[in-house]
């Protein structure tokens, strides 16, 4: 038993440094916990680096909401890679059934949601705190000097803008307009029926972050697998009135993470 726990340790020791160097040779950021965006129907992962899931969403104080310009995960309603001189993310499967009528652009390309028209992909993110805090522009609106380390939670909904008031779903539906009953800050509703989200531990996304510049942030993810159709015009309603998010266009995408050392196993 001793000669078998010996050769166990030594095989381990050979792993551990085969996969570093390999890590090393990548150019991937080493000694960072789990990353994101990824792949959701891809449920290996070999980072071990381990946080507690946060609470449910009811439970924790939207903090943010934004859309980042096509899906910066990959999942089953969202394959269609999207090319282009930089990372641009992934497509609604659904992108090319789009009639005439709902491709044509209500606002004339002069929307206040900037830069977005019928055809486009987009993916919200429903920022949560642990924090006490009030909801407001940036992921620095999720922090505050007394709290500086929270348990953050992301829900995630990919959508397909089109023209299309009345089978497109209303983004009225899915905003912040204050605190709920039991004060804590909460949008009117989550979108539902895309699919039972795929929760994993991840980090904080953006174009800024890379595989090799990570994102020290712990983040649990919910990222609902299936696209949704919305009215482009109810976006650019809540750009128009002001929202407290100072939100009026699409974010850029953070390359999609693949390295297995980046990645947490998804259960």
């Amino acid at each position: 038993m001793k000669r078998h726990a010996g050769w166990t340790a030594l095989l381990a020791t050979a792993f551990a440094a085969v996969t570093l160097q390999s890590s090393e040779a990548a150019g991937l950021c080493r000694g960072y916990g789990p990353q994101a965006p990824r792949d959701i129907s891809m449920k290996r992962g070999a980072n071990v680096q381990f946080f507690n899931i946060a609470p449910p969403a009811e439970k924790l104080n939207l903090c943010n909401i934004h859309a980042h310009a096509n899906a910066e995960h990959r999942g089953p309603g969202f394959e269609i890679y999207a090319p282009s001189s930089g990372p641009s993310g992934y497509q609604c499967n659904t992108t090319g059934t789009l009639s005439l009528k709902e491709l044509e652009d209500p606002a004339h390309g002069h929307g206040a949601f900037h830069g977005a028209k019928p055809g486009d992909t987009v993916e919200v993110h429903w920022v949560y705190t642990s924090c006490n805090v009030t909801p407001g522009p940036g992921l620095g609106a999720c922090l505050s000097e007394s709290c500086a380390n929270p348990q953050l939670r992301v829900e995630s909904q990919v959508f397909l803008l089109a023209n299309n008031p009345e089978e497109g779903l209303d983004f009225n539906d899915f905003i912040y307009e204050g605190p709920s009953p039991d004060g804590h800050h909460q949008p009117k509703t989550l979108p539902s029926g895309t699919g039972e989200p795929v929760v994993f531990a991840g980090s904080t996304t953006g174009p800024k972050y890379s595989q090799s510049v990570c994102s020290p942030l712990q983040v649990t993810w919910s990222v609902r697998p299936n696209c949704a159709k919305l009215d482009i015009q109810s976006l650019h309603k809540w750009a128009a009135e002001g929202n407290i998010f100072e939100e009026n266009h699409a974010h850029g995408v953070r390359p999609l993470v693949t390295a297995p050392e980046l990645l947490s196993a998804i259960e």
